[in-house]
């Protein structure tokens, strides 16, 4: 059984699915169970019934991999899915006292292309310790004081959502 969290505002709430064939799913949003047939109609459109009801609802991509808005009829919802990486990660950066001193973050979605540090590195203000490639542009990511190297988070080639924390300095 897999669970996964989504996000939506203020609320979040676990899925866990129980059981997948074809079509159908069955999954317990929270405590409650429910038994649904999706079916892809068009691209983000999709069929789905619960029960005797018929719903169609968009599913549109948003700004990072794990966020899509939810159209509804006249409602939208933006949502976004708290995957184990990333719950992963939100765990270390607050293990690490989420200091932003401490935190080398990239602003944008980009590819990794090197990973100049190690866990345990000493650097200093200054030293590259990340490049990324954004917008067909390599941007050099420096430790912002001198320290050790605490967590690297990422690796070459990983391709990261914008404000996601790279390297973690004690």
């Amino acid at each position: 059984m897999s669970a996964i969290q989504i996000k939506s505002g203020n609320r979040t709430e676990t899925v866990k699915i129980l059981a997948k064939e074809g079509n159908k799913f069955s999954f317990l949003l929270g405590e409650k169970e429910y038994d649904l047939d999706i079916v892809k109609v068009e691209k983000n459109i999709y069929s789905v019934l619960l029960g005797n009801r018929s719903f169609d609802i968009e599913i549109v991509p948003s700004d990072g991999k794990n966020s899509f808005l939810v159209r509804y009829i006249c409602n939208s919802y933006n949502i976004e899915i708290v995957d184990a990486q990333l719950r992963y990660m939100q765990n270390r950066l607050q293990s690490a006292g989420g200091d932003d001193e401490n935190v080398i973050t990239c602003p944008m979605p980009g590819k990794i292309v090197r990973v100049m540090v190690k866990e345990g590195d000493e650097v200093e203000a200054g030293q590259v310790v990340v490049i990324v490639s954004a917008m067909k542009m390599e941007s050099e990511y420096k430790s912002g004081k001198n320290g050790r190297i605490k967590d690297v988070l990422v690796n070459d080639g990983d391709v990261i959502d914008a404000n996601r924390p790279l390297i973690i300095l004690e």
